[in-house]
């Protein structure tokens, strides 16, 4: 097989600090789902994967697995593989299949339901092609996420693209670990750049970043002006991206959606093609997943306002019933998020005698001046009166998850 021309780029995994090279491959049946412990078993992983053909791999945390998962894995014909430093525990399939050459599965979020498992291949998940300036980044995902494998691939298919991956328990060192090793690019969540931001500001300040990359979470304004005004010479983009889709949206002007053009306009060869049905984005993909609808109805919410497309939220847990007005809760927390006084915002329903529910918000501030009736005032200014919070709850930080998405 031809190495991948990314095999020299170097790599930094917890103790590992190397190229692909230099990674162990593991013995495993040819149709795997891995379970790591940690980025340098997962990548070792992918170099088994990207060395070999004939392989199916899975590769995802260990904190993914459970009984349910394993069995629907296992009924795919997947044997399952505990990976920890070089030991190697795997649980064979009774009847193995034979592995259906070069394909890997990803796992959906679950964030509606127990998580699927979605099959690509190392080209459909190679999103970046081309010439690239050399880069370092930093990889902050939890492994055999859609997120993580984008750079995964980045740092696999391309000369000059090494990758520095921070460990779950040293997330909040993070930035520490960027500046020792030479980071000039990172990905992450707009939760995850506003903790930064608020944990370690004066230790990102150091870093010379060329390129942010956001993505995991609706992209709002306020996030992108607060990494614009932090890091004046990096270039700051946003990505739409999903194990179903694949990487569908890439937004490089500094602005919050994307050009209502792109609703309407011809994609360019090899580009999604875009459209909303009543007020839900629908992507077609030739980055899709191998069985995904052609037309796939993403049940993300989006609106249109001076010819942007924004995408808010999910349809799913959008909307809150405040005696009979329906309101939405992504609506609130843009307006909350907008506030010069506030890092990071949330809204939801709670329930109230009378009316049923009402709102209530979770904020983390940056302006510890600011107050709960400055926050009632802005909003009481921009929303309709029963979208108002009635309470707000104020953080002394901004929950997150191991998906570096808000836990809220």
């Amino acid at each position: 097989m031809t190495e991948p021309a990314g095999a020299g780029n170097r790599l930094v995994a917890g103790t590992f600090e190397g190229t692909w090279r230099d990674l162990a491959t593991l013995d495993a049946p040819a149709a795997s789902a891995f379970f790591v412990q940690g980025h340098a078993e997962a990548l070792a992983a992918v170099w088994t994967h990207a060395t070999d053909p004939s392989r199916e791999t899975l590769v995802a945390s260990h904190t993914r697995k459970e009984a349910g998962l394993v069995e629907s894995l296992r009924a795919a014909g997947l044997a399952t593989v505990d990976v920890a430093g070089l030991d190697v525990a795997v649980d064979p399939l009774p009847e193995p299949r034979e592995a259906v050459a070069g394909r890997v599965w990803l796992l959906t979020s679950g964030s509606t339901g127990r998580p699927k498992h979605v099959a690509h291949t190392l080209d459909s998940l190679t999103t970046v092609r081309g010439e690239q300036p050399a880069r370092t980044w930093l990889c902050p995902y939890t492994p055999g996420a859609y997120a993580w494998w984008q750079v995964v691939t980045l740092g696999l298919s391309l000369p000059g693209q090494d990758v520095v991956f921070v460990e779950n328990d040293r997330l909040e060192n993070w930035a520490d670990i960027a500046l020792a090793h030479g980071v000039d690019a990172a990905s992450g969540t707009p939760t995850f750049w506003r903790q930064a931001l608020m944990r370690s500001g004066e230790t990102l300040a150091k870093i010379a970043f060329k390129q942010i990359t956001l993505g995991g979470e609706p992209v709002d304004q306020g996030v992108l002006d607060l990494l614009h005004g932090a890091f004046p010479d990096a270039r700051v983009s946003w990505i739409y991206a999903s194990s179903e889709a694949g990487a569908s949206i890439a937004v490089h002007d500094g602005r919050a959606g994307f050009p209502e053009a792109w609703l309407t306009g011809e994609p360019r060869e090899g580009r999604p093609r875009l459209s909303v049905d009543g007020d839900e984005l629908v992507i077609a993909s030739p980055h899709r997943g191998e069985g995904v609808d052609a037309q796939l109805h993403t049940g993300d919410r989006v609106e249109i306002r001076d010819g942007r497309v924004l995408i808010t939220g999910r349809l799913a847990s959008d909307e809150i019933n405040v005696g009979g007005s329906k309101v939405s809760a992504s609506q609130v927390r843009d307006v909350l998020q907008s506030h010069p006084g506030v890092l990071w915002a949330s809204a939801k329903g709670r329930r109230a005698p009378l009316v049923g529910t009402v709102v209530q918000a979770d904020v983390v501030l940056s302006d510890q001046d600011t107050t709960e009736a400055d926050l009632a005032r802005w909003c009481a200014e921009r929303l309709a009166d029963y979208a108002v919070p009635r309470r707000f709850r104020l953080l002394d930080s901004i929950p997150i998850k191991e998906s570096l998405k808000s836990d809220v």
